[in-house]
């Protein structure tokens, strides 16, 4: 007698039937639990921005938006103005960005567009996130005793042979924003490798396989198929690699040279907001960290537009490249 496939069909699994009482306050529970640890953060963040805001009065009453394009900390003076150290943040950012953001890229496609095995793709992975267990300060030893040698045969042939161009206008006498910037580079790589391998692992294998289907190579598979569907997630590490980056103190504070000047050179010493408040406040009196925490301020809201200009960015690259709304 042939069996009938239907015939437990009206019957209700534990996957179709309704949520039971219990998953019901199990669901207001969490739901519950969540609200509240999201409202604590925003709470923790008014918190902080009342606490600065609030010793940073006085210097913004004092210098007022002075502070912004002054070009001159002196203490003695009690004249305070960080422009230099906006330029050498937004500068020093910039440059690791660039090369992190290229390398960090590079090796996602490396390890996620079948060059090598899955296996041993594991491994360079580790290797990878293995970077940003590294404690800053220890970047920092590194890049005084074995980059800044290593890099200034090359950083005084450029100065000789091109000074004329801005970029390599002086010579690189110790720290400075060249290996600042290569070590804050290989800072942010961790981060902006490992989420734009959760990207491309995200796309659909299909995809892929859609694109070859239409006759494409496997390089042109990548940049134009597989690169945009990702866009947004890349975008996404791209912007918290460059947080990342204006945050980092320790290893720029020994690295960067703290020199309160605007220079186009990648050899020259500059400074960086970061880097101003760690070697500034322990010695700082009264009057002084009045002015730092006006700093403090200024980097959040750096730090502030950036995320809010690289979301828009994502939502934009999500809205054209994955049609989502």
């Amino acid at each position: 007698m042939a069996t009938n496939p239907f015939q437990k069909a009206d019957s209700a699994s534990s996957i179709t039937r309704p949520p039971s009482g219990g998953e019901r306050g199990t669901d207001s529970v969490f739901r519950g639990i969540a609200y509240a640890c999201a409202g604590i953060i925003v709470l923790l963040v008014i918190a902080i921005l009342w606490e600065l805001g609030k010793q940073a009065l006085p210097a913004m009453s004092e210098y007022g938006l002075g502070f912004w394009y002054g070009t001159t900390w002196d203490v003695n003076k009690e004249v305070f103005g960080v422009l230099p150290e906006i330029w050498g943040t937004l500068y020093s950012s910039l440059l690791a960005l660039l090369l992190g953001g290229v390398f960090g890229i590079a090796i996602a496609i490396f390890l996620t567009q079948d060059f090598i095995h899955q296996k041993l793709a594991l491994v360079f992975r580790t290797i990878v996130e293995l970077l940003a267990a590294i404690p800053s300060v220890v970047y920092g030893l590194w890049g005084i005793y074995v980059l800044i040698p290593v890099i200034r045969p090359v950083a005084d042939w450029l100065h000789t042979n091109l000074g004329w161009f801005p970029l390599f206008g002086t010579d690189l006498s110790g720290p400075g924003l060249a290996p600042a910037a290569l070590v804050l580079a290989i800072m942010i790589l961790p981060t902006v490798a490992a989420i734009s391998v959760d990207a491309f692992r995200r796309i659909p294998y299909k995809v892929k396989e859609a694109a070859y289907g239409m006759g494409t190579t496997k390089w042109e598979a990548i940049l134009k198929v597989m690169l945009p569907t990702a866009s947004s997630g890349i975008l996404a590490a791209l912007v918290l690699g460059f947080g990342r980056a204006l945050g980092e103190t320790m290893a720029l504070a020994m690295l960067i040279g703290n020199a309160n000047q605007i220079s186009l050179s990648l050899f020259a010493p500059a400074n960086t907001l970061a880097s101003l408040l760690a070697s500034s406040f322990p010695e700082a009196g009264a009057v002084e960290v009045q002015a730092l925490m006006y700093a403090a301020l200024v980097l959040l809201l750096i730090t502030f537009i950036v995320n809010v200009a690289g979301l828009a960015v994502q939502q934009y690259t999500v809205r054209k490249f994955e049609g989502k709304q």
